[in-house]
């Protein structure tokens, strides 16, 4: 995380005597995420590269630079890290976290082989692989049915509706299926979807709003599951969400009102992914 500058410092520090756009206390300025770890980040990372190849053929400079990231990840993915929510609770070793890192040695691995790159693929395949048992053994529930937000948590998290949108998992495994039914029954209500169920780990201690990156991850993770009625209704009734612009902010709070970023990128991404997705498959 950098400031406009380019520099690290950020230092977080809360405004006491400011109550918050409609009371919503801490208003804070600087930003503590600068001194997290997020080990999700270098998943998305790779996979945005891997499609950006695609497309135009990656430099021999990028790709050094890259290999040298994964050198740092394959000493550090399997330490506990704050993940993609950032929770303000003690660190974890997040699902989500180990997941992505399967995706960017996943990734890693089909880009050198496609180019012809130098790369320790072998030892990127066992990382890869490592990663993988590591959700299938330690983050499922058995009791639960489900995936958990992480080791011997009983929370469940959204985040794990990306499963098989980065083909870890495919859309009709069992597992996944019943993860999803799982999310569905806790974290959903009427089209919305909440990151995770809030037990105050993570320092909040109030309801927060619903988060529409996690809403349209829902949309196509039911897509892809075949379940098409249910994801054109939840899609359909999240449209009634956006402003006169057909733009949404981060989250949604409990009257229909718009919360946090706005606009906010990652949700309008994820907007259209599920939109191509649900029309592709309606029309088949």
């Amino acid at each position: 995380m950098y400031a406009v500058d380019g520099s690290e410092h950020i230092p977080e520090q809360v405004l006491d005597h400011l109550e918050g756009y409609r009371g919503s206390r801490p208003v804070r300025v600087g930003n503590n995420a600068v001194d997290q770890r997020q080990l999700d980040v270098y998943g998305e990372l790779m996979d945005s590269v891997y499609l950006y190849n695609r497309e135009v053929p990656i430099s021999w400079d990028l790709w050094t630079t890259l290999s040298r990231r994964l050198d740092w990840l394959a000493d550090n993915w399997d330490t506990p890290d704050e993940g993609v929510w950032e929770v303000r609770g003690p660190r974890q070793r997040f699902t989500y976290s180990a997941l992505m890192t399967w995706v960017a040695y996943d990734r890693a691995v089909r880009l050198a082989r496609s180019r012809g790159l130098p790369a320790p693929t072998e030892r990127w395949r066992r990382l890869g692989a490592k990663a993988y048992r590591f959700v299938q053994e330690e983050c499922w529930d058995p009791e639960l049915g489900a995936y958990t937000m992480y080791p011997g948590s009983r929370t469940f998290d959204a985040s794990l509706l990306v499963m098989p949108l980065v083909k870890f998992a495919g859309p009709t495994d069992p597992r996944f299926l019943s993860t999803l039914d799982k999310i569905g029954d806790e974290l959903v209500a009427d089209s919305l979807v909440s990151r995770y169920a809030i037990d105050g780990h993570d320092g909040l201690v109030d309801d927060e709003g619903t988060f529409n990156l996690c809403s349209f991850w829902y949309v196509e993770a039911l897509t892809r599951a075949g379940r098409l009625r249910e994801a054109r209704l939840t899609f359909e009734k999240m449209l009634t969400y956006a402003n006169h612009l057909g733009l949404y902010a981060e989250e949604i709070g409990p009257s229909g009102e718009a919360l946090g970023n706005f606009p906010q990128a990652f949700t309008h991404l994820a907007l259209i992914s599920a939109a191509v997705n649900l029309d592709r498959a309606l029309n088949s």
